[in-house]
């Protein structure tokens, strides 16, 4: 698995880690591709459960005759929590690290489901989708340190084998609920508690694995490279990095929580068929997701930040303007450029402040999550005054704050 030492371009962002002899031997032995199978897997089944939140919306508002505010409200209940907490989680399992948390995350998320398909009330929907949010934010970061150990030195194609799974999994709720849900109802949600348990299984072999890591980790520990970014530098790439995922995740918030609404209402078409829109758009993401990390690998993390952020600009714009096949066609090529900056973001991220890897994978896996939920409340009083179309109008502008990447430094280069 040796292979010859390749030293990247000047532009290629790699770990700002001082090179040691833990590191070269992680390096040396390659990436564990059975763990990062496994944490991919992971997170495709706990995704696929989440991505039922939105993906019932439909029922929920016609059950309970909720207006998009409330709809919105639901999404902020499940993703400011996660929000919330997984800083907080990141930074604990960065002084103590907890290898069958995952596990337990998953529970959390097992229960979440079952109150979700019993919910009779408004309120009831609120807790049930916030407990799902809970379980979310114990479950991100710890999985992205594993990943990380996982990887063997390949960092972004690790990060794009991880994300990629939890993308398939959210593509994977619009077509169980247009097959399953839909036809059955509110409290067929409970069947998907199955999935749940698998997911707990899978997690509690993967701490296994873990627990015997966690000194190696220790031993790994990352300084800063001498010839990185000062502090000042670092904190402005963070909030650029940080601005760059506000303007992508709204405009993926609008999609993801709106765009069957804007289908039924634009085009007349049946609930089911826009749920199969929006596996469409979806999947994009995933590929997306999927191309992202090995190219940032491969051509810079800088590169591709510019082009999934800014390049997605004349699409966003041409979406309001063309019909119903032309949207699916647009949201296809927007899903897939948009989505392929996460792993490159996170990354950059990580490689900025190596010695808070947990507390810098929980602080934008949660911004991630919290400002999806802003967002889509957001979105929905305004959709709610002015009309879904007009959001998407005023949406498609969003991608332009991908200029702020000029101001991203340039990481040393670093050989494997």
């Amino acid at each position: 698995m040796n292979k010859p030492v390749v030293v990247a371009p000047e532009d290629q962002p790699t770990p700002v880690a001082a090179p040691n002899a833990a590191t070269t031997t992680v390096a040396a032995a390659g990436p564990a591709y059975l763990v990062l199978g496994g944490i991919s897997v992971s997170h495709f089944l706990n995704d696929t459960m989440q991505s039922l939140i939105q993906s019932v919306y439909p029922i929920l508002k016609a059950n309970y005759a909720l207006d998009f505010a409330q709809i919105g409200l639901i999404t902020l209940a499940f993703q400011f929590t996660a929000s919330l907490l997984q800083p907080v989680v990141g930074h604990l399992t960065d002084r103590k690290p907890q290898p069958y948390s995952l596990s337990v995350g998953m529970g959390f998320t097992l229960c979440g489901l079952l109150l979700l398909s019993v919910a009779h009330h408004y309120l009831v929907i609120l807790v049930a989708a916030s407990m799902i949010g809970l379980g979310s934010a114990v479950f991100h970061p710890e999985s992205a340190r594993i990943a990380r150990l996982a990887s063997g030195g390949r960092y972004g194609m690790a990060q794009s084998v991880f994300q990629v799974g939890g993308n398939f999994g959210t593509a994977m709720g619009p077509v169980l609920a247009a097959l399953i849900v839909v036809p059955f109802g509110q409290p067929s949600i409970a069947w998907f508690a199955s999935i749940a348990f698998v997911a707990i299984l899978i997690l509690w072999r993967i701490g296994r694995w873990y627990q015997p890591q966690i000194a190696k980790k220790k031993a790994m520990a990352a300084a800063r490279h001498p010839d990185g970014p000062n502090s000042r530098r670092v904190m402005l790439a963070l909030v650029v990095l940080v601005v760059l995922l506000f303007s992508k995740q709204v405009y993926m918030s609008s999609l993801s929580s709106y765009y069957t609404f804007y289908l039924i209402g634009k085009f007349g078409v049946s609930t089911q068929t826009a749920q199969i829109y929006l596996f469409m758009f979806l999947a994009a993401t995933a590929a997306g997701v999927f191309f992202g990390g090995p190219l940032g690998d491969r051509f810079g993390r800088r590169y591709v930040i510019w082009f999934s952020i800014l390049g997605a600009l004349p699409f966003t714009l041409a979406l309001p303007y063309v019909g119903l096949y032309g949207s699916a066609v647009l949201s296809v090529f927007i899903g897939f450029i948009l989505a392929s900056a996460t792993p490159a973001i996170i990354v950059f991220a990580q490689e900025l402040m190596p010695h808070r890897f947990g507390m810098i994978s929980g602080l934008f896996f949660g911004f991630t999550f919290g400002i999806g939920g802003l967002g889509a409340a957001a979105l929905g009083q305004l959709a709610d005054r002015t009309g879904i179309e007009f959001v998407y109008q005023l949406c498609a502008f969003l991608p332009a704050i991908g200029l702020l990447a000029v101001f991203l430094p340039r990481m040393p280069k670093h050989a494997r």
